[in-house]
C-alpha cells in the first residue's frame, strides 16, 4: 500500500489516479488468512453494495488512504473487466487505452514497474535516502558541533 501512495503523492499533479475496491481477497468466510487477524481486517463477503461501503469507508479512513477511491458494482463489472482481484494496477492513456498492464497480485504485483511508466513519461522523482543522526557520544567530553543544515525538500 505504501509504494502506491508514494506514487500517488509523486506524480498526483500530472497524473489522474482511482483505486477501486473490488471483491474481498480474504474474507473471514471464505479464505481467511492470519495475516488479516494480525492486521485487524476482518470482514465477510459482502453481499451488498451497502457493505461494501462500509468497508471500503473503513479502510480508507483507518489507513488515511488518500487515493482518489472508487467502489465496484455488485456485479463486479470492474474486476471481471481489468482481472484486478485481488489487486491489480493499470494505466490508461489520455487516448482511453491501456499503457501499463501490471501483474496479477500478489506475486506479480509490482508498483514499481508502474512508477517506471510514469517516470518514462513524466520524469523519474528522486527521494533522498534518509540521514542517519550523528553517533552518540558522552556530553562532558563532546566538541561543541555547529548544527547542520536543514535537509532540502525531495526532488520533484
Amino acid at each position: 500500500m505504501g509504494d502506491v501512495v508514494q506514487i500517488y503523492q509523486d506524480y498526483k499533479d500530472r497524473a489522474d489516479f482511482l483505486t477501486v475496491y473490488v471483491r474481498e481477497a480474504h474474507p473471514t468466510d471464505e479464505w481467511q488468512m492470519k495475516s488479516n487477524l494480525k492486521d485487524d481486517v476482518c470482514y465477510a463477503q459482502p453481499k451488498t453494495l451497502q457493505q461494501r461501503v462500509i468497508i471500503a469507508n473503513d479502510f480508507t479512513k483507518r489507513f488515511k488512504f488518500p487515493l482518489p477511491f472508487g467502489i465496484d458494482d455488485m456485479s463486479n463489472a470492474a474486476n471481471d473487466a481489468y482481472a484486478a482481484w485481488p489487486e491489480r494496477i493499470y494505466i490508461i492513456d489520455e487516448s482511453g487505452h491501456i499503457a501499463y498492464r501490471g501483474g496479477i497480485g500478489p506475486f506479480n504485483y509490482k508498483p514499481e514497474e508502474a512508477r517506471g511508466w510514469l517516470a518514462a513519461r513524466y520524469g523519474a522523482v528522486k527521494h533522498e535516502a534518509p540521514k542517519s543522526p550523528p553517533a552518540a557520544t558522552p556530553t562532558a567530553t563532546a566538541p561543541a558541533a555547529s548544527p547542520s543544515p536543514a535537509p532540502s525538500a525531495p526532488a520533484k
